[in-house]
């Protein structure tokens, strides 16, 4: 078969030598340093790969994180929102009672000054009804006096005492 081919057993041996020393030398110096190089971009890349995952795995936990702070004070916020609010109602009634009170003790006292105005306005009027009166009276006993006689006057002071028991 070889010797169909034009050639003879000696050059096709020598062929088949040189063929697998080239084949050896190239294994040697190009296959092996270049299977090195492919393992070691290999290595490389999923080295970054795997940085990249671990990357993007900090990533998101960070994320997660901030996602998990924002929502803590947001509700931190709303919290403070919620007691300020409580605050201030509390305050706001506070106010309005002690306004309640106040006012209350305002009408109390205003009442308190009107009763005693009331008592000093009717202590007057009796003591001016009563001076009134006694000067009625005078000038009634005066008049009695001058028409009746003092005589008279005395003898019917007399009389009425006399009838209704005379009490020392």
């Amino acid at each position: 078969m070889v010797e169909a081919l034009g050639i003879n057993l000696q050059e096709f041996i020598f062929y088949l030598i040189n063929f697998l020393i080239l084949v050896g030398i190239l294994t040697k110096f190009l296959y092996r340093p270049f299977l090195n190089v492919l393992a070691t971009r290999k290595q490389s890349i999923k080295d970054a790969l795997d940085n990249a995952e671990l990357t993007n795995r900090r990533a998101d936990e960070k994320m997660e994180n901030y996602s998990k702070r924002i929502a803590r004070v947001e509700e931190e916020s709303r919290e403070i929102i919620r007691e300020a609010r409580v605050k201030a109602d509390a305050q706001a009634r506070d106010i309005i009672d002690e306004a309640h009170r106040e006012a209350a003790a305002i009408l109390a006292k205003a009442e308190k000054s009107i009763e005693q105005e009331k008592e000093k306005a009717m202590e007057d009027m009796k003591q001016e009804i009563a001076a009134l009166a006694i000067l009625a009276a005078e000038k009634i006993v005066e008049h009695e006096i001058q028409k009746m006689g003092q005589e008279a006057v005395v003898d019917e002071i007399i009389r009425q005492a006399r009838s209704t028991g005379w009490k020392n």
